[in-house]
């Protein structure tokens, strides 16, 4: 062969080679890119080219597919959107999917390989879409939900003995069955809601953590009886009233001027909210001593899943004492998400010992057969058996004779703490009510609830932890014990 047609010849073979080289790169290792990519077209028709499979509550679905006469076959359907929309999230041909929609997508659409068997793989064809089974406890959704009404709040109902959410309600809500599809109704859906200023798509109940108020008070309450501050809460405190804050002029003072703050031992303090004594009791602590019993109710954990992942609750490190007094009452820089705080609750209840808060049951395949089973799992020992039945005991009166009166409900046994949060600069704004509980029916079973409310429409006079979200916690709880 002559000198220049071997030049030809090899210059051929490399081009030949680096083809073959490109369309095994391609179909190897860009294979997984190119198969999500959002805006790979056959991503989408694969996915809504037969039914997907369902989210379950109480066994019985809550999504559903739709036939449609458009490339995409199917198109997703939702049972009580909005009441269920912050659990299920959304599916949209257009626009993606957020949450159990997201998380499980591979599932319910079938191209999870847990789904397949030995014929689908050699053959290359999807599954039936599985199932996902959720927690949630219907009457306990409903009771949250009518509750809150037109208000814009979150609540959060557990099983303390497994860490099962039972309720998740955020308010307002929205219908993720209006932009489901691909039609121009549905593209006006998606932008009246993202226009809407009251921000619906969020997950209040996860997302959106604010400063949780007087109901921090417990956790410094645990930090005292941890930490051997104080043995009992009924032992007399050393808190001055009022409270001068360290190393400043400025002065706390309670909102009930008339309550017996001065010296208030734990039960009373909480009894009546007393800022005074929670105040000065971060200070003799020390804000690490609070941060470390914060943390072991989870707090600063910026993973904690449910599946869904939860906006990281936070109390900050770097303070001085004055700030640290503020802490002390869930004010400064503390911020918490409603499941934060019946995390709280929760941890208090079922004797010190908290559990992952968890969302989904189980998975199965298209048949119903289990593929994944979630059973309780331990979060970690938030505090002594004995100090949880001190915070009962206290949390009790506080219904019992105390701030938070309106989630009493007869036959059962129920605790609570009130928050009345500051928003906006100098407490310029609406303040946040909040409220904290568990209850009890004397059988062994139990539910632990935390609300917010987020009401800029009321009377500042009329937000209360006790007027607007302690109704809201006694619906829920009497939900899950009847």
């Amino acid at each position: 062969m002559n000198k220049p047609l071997r030049r030809v010849s090899v210059f051929c073979l490399a081009l030949i080679l680096a083809l073959m080289g490109r369309a095994t790169w391609i179909q190897g290792a860009k294979a997984s890119d190119f198969k999500e990519d959002p805006h790979n077209p056959r991503v989408a028709i694969g996915k809504y080219a037969a039914r997907l499979g369902n989210i379950l509550v109480d066994g019985k679905p809550v999504t559903g597919s739709a036939a449609t006469s458009a490339t995409l076959k199917y198109k997703r359907t939702y049972k009580d959107g909005p009441l269920y929309a912050p659990i299920t999230g959304f599916s949209s041909q257009i626009f993606g999917s957020n949450q159990l929609e997201s998380l499980y997508g591979d599932l319910l659409d079938g191209s999870d390989s847990r789904l397949q068997s030995p014929a689908d793989a050699l053959t290359r064809t999807r599954a039936k879409g599985g199932d996902v089974a959720t927690t949630i406890d219907s009457e306990v959704q409903r009771a949250g939900y009518r509750a809150l009404g037109d208000k814009k709040g979150a609540a959060v109902a557990l099983d303390p003995a497994t860490g099962r959410i039972l309720g998740m309600v955020s308010t307002p809500s929205y219908d993720p069955g209006k932009f489901a599809g691909s039609s121009a109704a549905d593209q006006k859906a998606w932008q009246k809601l993202s226009d809407d200023t009251d921000n619906p798509e969020v997950n209040r109940a996860l997302r959106q953590p604010l400063p949780p108020g007087s109901t921090f008070k417990l956790v410094v309450a645990a930090a005292a009886l941890e930490n051997g501050l104080y043995a009992s809460v009924d032992e007399p405190t050393d808190s001055p009233d009022p409270y001068t804050l360290p190393h400043t002029r400025t002065t706390l003072t309670n909102e009930n001027a008339s309550a017996p703050c001065k010296n208030a031992d734990i039960r009373t303090a909480l009894q009546y909210s007393c800022n005074t004594v929670f105040a000065k009791m971060a200070v003799d602590l020390g804000k690490d001593k609070v941060k470390a019993q914060a943390e072991k109710f989870g707090f600063n954990d910026s993973k904690v899943d449910t599946p869904v992942r939860a906006a990281k609750s936070v109390y900050p490190g770097d303070m001085d004492e004055a700030q640290t007094a503020l802490s002390g009452i869930g004010q400064f820089n503390d911020q918490a998400t409603p499941l934060q705080m019946a995390m709280v609750a929760s941890a208090i209840a079922n004797g010190g010992e908290l559990k992952t808060p968890q969302l989904v049951d189980k998975l199965t395949d298209g048949g119903g057969n289990t593929v994944q089973e979630n059973g309780p799992k331990a979060y970690g020992k938030a505090m002594s058996a004995h100090t949880a039945a001190q915070l009962r005991s206290a949390m009790q009166t506080v219904v019992d004779k105390g701030t938070g009166s309106h989630a009493k409900i007869d036959g059962l046994t129920v605790g609570g703490k009130t928050g009345t949060a500051q928003h906006g600069v100098d407490n310029s704004g609406t303040p946040y009510a909040w409220f904290v509980s568990y209850a009890e029916d004397g059988k062994g079973r139990q539910v632990a609830v935390a609300v917010m409310v987020e009401d800029g429409h009321a009377a500042r006079n009329e937000v209360s932890g006790n007027g607007l979200a302690a109704p809201i916690a006694r619906a829920m709880m009497q939900a899950a014990l009847s």
